[in-house]
């Protein structure tokens, strides 16, 4: 089953949320912690709550969870022990789901909209390392090191009642086939996979995207597979190099500023706009935002991806938006 059809034939777009960390930290969040967003879930999981309100009242069609650098090592080493430490990481399910059932619960929420999916959202091996490497993807570790970082943590996430997973700013192919590799393991589960990427051509690592995002197309098991984190100037080049891949595309750019590893802070400006109508006319079904983007930009967004596909909206088939499906 794929969970992302019903949008695609009804809106011919999957809206995504925006940037998890940006938005907890509206809503008062402090982030300066090595488990980042997963320390929310410790001190403060009604702030969670709030920003995935907040995603779903813009639009989203798609939250994420808060555990893209989460671990159990990583709670384990923040003074958690073992099934406390499990039994957190599978709480940021918990609390999407729940925020997503209270969303559907009330009537005005569902008119023009289909249920909103939770996504299991799972970074790279360098997201739990807290040093910047998320952005090369040059480890010290070896490969059987980072396999089972991702067995571990696709094992303790892979019967929760999310709706897919999002496997996110995958730094180089060598880490996106482990986790291809990791999948038949698990056939149930379906998920989105999306490289982060240094300029137009290639992903993080340095291999070219278009040839990246063919080779993770070839499984059964991804539904998607694009760019995210990425500057939004970018965007363009990488999903034509795309072009083919034989899946739906997805892309969530950052602001278009640039995270300084070493000073902990973003530098750089924020571009004026996501041109997400030239996005989908490449090829993009799920779009959103990453880092720095907020609720607010997520609505812009959908405003502008509904006039980009208002042509097939007005068909006889797209009319059935204002279906709802439970």
């Amino acid at each position: 089953m794929n969970p992302l059809a019903p949008f695609l034939e009804t809106f011919g777009f999957v809206m995504l949320d925006g940037g998890i960390s940006t938005e907890l930290e509206r809503h008062g969040a402090d982030l300066d912690d090595p488990l980042w967003t997963s320390r929310v879930l410790l001190d403060a999981p009604e702030r969670i709550r709030a920003m995935h309100r907040a995603f779903l009242a813009s639009g989203a069609d798609v939250i994420a969870t808060t555990s893209y650098q989460a671990s159990v090592a990583g709670f384990r080493h923040a003074g958690l022990d073992e099934d406390a430490a499990r039994r957190t990481m599978r709480d940021a399910v918990a609390v999407a789901v729940a925020e997503r059932d209270a969303f559907w619960s009330i009537p005005a929420n569902r008119s023009g909209r289909l249920r909103p999916l939770v996504a299991v959202s799972l970074g790279p091996y360098g997201a739990c390392l807290h040093d910047g490497s998320e952005y090369h993807g040059n480890y010290a570790a070896d490969s059987a090191t980072v396999r089972e970082f991702h067995r571990e943590r696709i094992a303790l996430l892979a019967d929760t009642p999310a709706d897919l997973f999002a496997f996110e700013t995958i730094p180089s192919l060598a880490e996106a086939e482990t986790l291809l590799e990791l999948l038949p393991g698990f056939p149930g589960l379906r998920a989105w996979l999306s490289f982060s990427c240094r300029d137009g051509e290639h992903v993080a690592h340095g291999e070219r995207f278009g040839d990246c995002a063919r080779r993770v197309a070839v499984s059964p098991q991804v539904l998607a597979v694009g760019v995210n984190c990425t500057a939004p100037e970018h965007v363009t080049d990488l999903l034509a190099a795309a072009a083919g891949a034989g899946r739906p595309l997805v892309a969530y750019p950052n602001s278009g500023e640039q995270w300084d590893a070493d000073a902990q802070c973003w530098r750089g400006s924020a571009c004026d706009a996501m041109d997400v109508g030239a996005w989908y006319a490449l090829g993009a079904r799920l779009l959103g935002g990453c880092c720095r983007t907020a609720a607010d930009d997520i609505a812009r967004m959908r405003r502008d991806l509904q006039k980009a596909v208002a042509g097939r909206l007005e068909s006889p088939r797209g009319k059935a938006q204002d279906r709802v499906v439970e």
